[in-house]
């Protein structure tokens, strides 16, 4: 029976976008980019940005609803957003 691949979890996306984003970075402080190439960069950079933020605001509820240690019994179930 073939397994199905499971959907990447919002921390393996927020590692790859955020390793694509300081590729971008490097690439544009070089300064070889044409100015159509430096756009393209900045606007996938702004959607990396978005990506990586929303991660982590996923990541911060997810470390809130887990609720207090000594009180197990609040934790709530997590549901990611999808991006």
């Amino acid at each position: 029976m073939a397994s199905t691949p499971q959907p990447a979890t919002p921390v393996a996306d927020f590692e790859k976008s955020l390793d694509e984003l300081e590729q971008l970075v490097q690439k544009m402080e070089k300064g070889d980019l044409s100015l159509d190439e430096s756009l393209a960069a900045y606007e996938r950079g702004v959607a990396l940005y978005r990506q990586c933020r929303g991660a982590l605001e996923q990541a911060e509820l997810r470390v809130k609803l887990l609720g207090d240690p000594a009180d197990p019994d609040s934790a709530q179930p997590f549901e990611p957003d999808a991006f």
